[in-house]
């Protein structure tokens, strides 16, 4: 797989890909990436990259020319195009399994107000938002798109590990414990220290529900729960969002 970053700041993105588990992924050749300053397809002497808004308003906005430039030089009408703004479509799990199925995605990392609408137009394939919430750099949600989805590519990380995650299967995930076996007062579940797997596997997935329905109970609707586990919800005053009530 391979990423193109598109940024004004190409050493804050170049530090992630050299770092950690990325290093790794790019050293044994499962990852690939380029980092594109979008400076250097400024048109004046100032490398001026931004200017006001049409119809007036606070903040700056990121002019077409130097994005179309960077975008052109990269080959980017051959790729997965992805800009991360607060107004795209919200980035999921679900939306990164899809995203790992591409070869080739380039990011835009937009900054001040954002990008002129015509380079989205006229490159962008999809808008995704980190969250609801606005960050002020753009450079930090596509670094939270490119780390869930190259994490999903084969090799990357062990697939056991990935189908014990949070929201592997719309549930979140339970909980950690590892040495000492007491901290300030505080034991291990006595369950995980028994060496009977089949209880520990039960405890775990009794765990991840009830995490999930204290937490996240929005997900409850797309889990695959047993009817035990719905019924011991409702018992425990959880909320089964698949229940329609019909």
């Amino acid at each position: 797989m391979r990423f193109t970053v598109l940024t004004l700041f190409p050493d804050f993105v170049e530090s992630y890909f050299r770092t950690s588990v990325m290093a790794k992924a790019v050293e044994r050749g499962l990852v690939s990436y380029s980092v594109v300053n979008i400076r250097d397809f400024a048109v004046d002497r100032h490398r001026t990259c931004d200017d006001a808004p049409y119809g007036g308003g606070y903040g700056m906005v990121l002019k077409a020319e130097p994005l179309a430039a960077a975008l052109d030089s990269v080959g980017a009408s051959d790729k997965h195009v992805v800009y991360t703004t607060p107004a795209g479509a919200l980035f999921d799990q679900e939306r990164a399994l899809a995203l790992a199925e591409q070869s080739d995605i380039v990011l835009i990392c937009g900054r001040y107000e954002g990008i002129d609408e015509r380079i989205i137009d006229l490159y962008v394939d999809e808008q995704l938002s980190v969250g609801d919430y606005v960050l002020s750099s753009g450079e930090l949600a596509s670094l939270a798109v490119v780390d869930a989805v190259f994490r999903l590519v084969e090799g990357v990380i062990t697939a056991g590990s990935l189908n014990e995650e949070s929201h592997c299967d719309s549930l979140l995930e339970y909980p950690h414990y590892t040495r000492p076996e007491v901290f300030r007062g505080r034991a291990v579940p006595e369950v995980l220290l028994s060496g009977n797997h089949a209880a520990i596997d039960a405890w775990r997935r009794r765990m991840s529900v009830e995490r999930t329905a204290a937490r996240r109970p929005d997900l409850l609707a797309r889990a695959a729960l047993s009817d035990s586990e719905r019924e011991r919800l409702i018992e425990n005053g959880g909320h089964d969002e698949s229940d329609t009530g019909d």
